[in-house]
């Protein structure tokens, strides 16, 4: 069955919605420049709140980094009590390293060469944990690190998924398209984060999340 990722949550309410209607990792956005921004104070208050309600039926937690610091990501991961780190920005394979095995790459590849280039790349040090993204394939869309909105092209992400033991596939994905973009691609995992919003970045709607989610296991 397909991993669902809801990424960009922004409040406990969408979080628990989120939970409840079956998501396996929810993400949070530590790069100040998204409009998906979660303060990690607000990000502790909200990830405890729901531990404390779901206990082990709560869902992986996953920080969303951008070009930060090894000692910056480290720190917020454990104040605010992530299990992983996404690594979205221009980061080398030694960060990876570093961090010793809790931190998957998302990349945004240009074209195929690219894409099979990043993959061998950042799989030196590809979790082996078998929760988590081996490889997160985004969009490419100059100047910006996720949540545009637009696909990667499926011959892109064939091309990943035979080079890479766990895809998760972002970008461009709605409740509408999601079952066609798994029998096309058949990921490991999904993520999604304005594929489910109203007109209110980083405000989850309730009736798309439980839509997209039920789209994506059936896929």
């Amino acid at each position: 069955m397909t991993i669902v990722k809801i990424c960009g949550i922004t409040t406990l309410d969408d979080a628990r919605m989120a939970a409840e209607a079956g998501a396996d990792m929810l993400g949070f956005n530590f790069f100040k420049r998204s409009a998906r921004y979660i303060e990690p104070a607000a990000a502790r208050t909200l990830c405890v709140a729901l531990r404390a309600e779901l206990g082990a039926a709560c869902p992986l937690l996953v920080g969303v980094f951008v070009n930060d610091l090894v000692s910056r990501v480290s720190l917020t991961m454990e104040q605010v009590g992530l299990n992983f780190a996404q690594l979205s920005g221009d980061e080398s394979f030694e960060m990876l390293r570093e961090l010793r095995g809790i931190a998957f790459k998302a990349i945004r590849p240009r074209n195929t060469a690219e894409a099979l280039e990043d993959t061998r790349y950042y799989g030196q040090f590809a979790l082996t944990d078998p929760r988590i993204p081996s490889i997160l394939l985004d969009a490419y869309k100059a100047g910006e690190y996720g949540g545009t909105g637009e696909q990667a092209a499926d011959a892109i992400a064939l091309e990943v998924k035979a080079a890479t033991p766990r895809l998760m596939l972002a970008g461009g994905l709605t409740p509408d398209n999601v079952a066609a973009r798994i029998a096309a691609v058949q990921p490991w995992g999904v993520d999604v984060a304005s594929g489910v919003e109203g007109d209110q970045p980083g405000r989850k709607d309730p009736a798309k999340v439980k839509a997209f989610i039920e789209a994506a296991k059936q896929g």
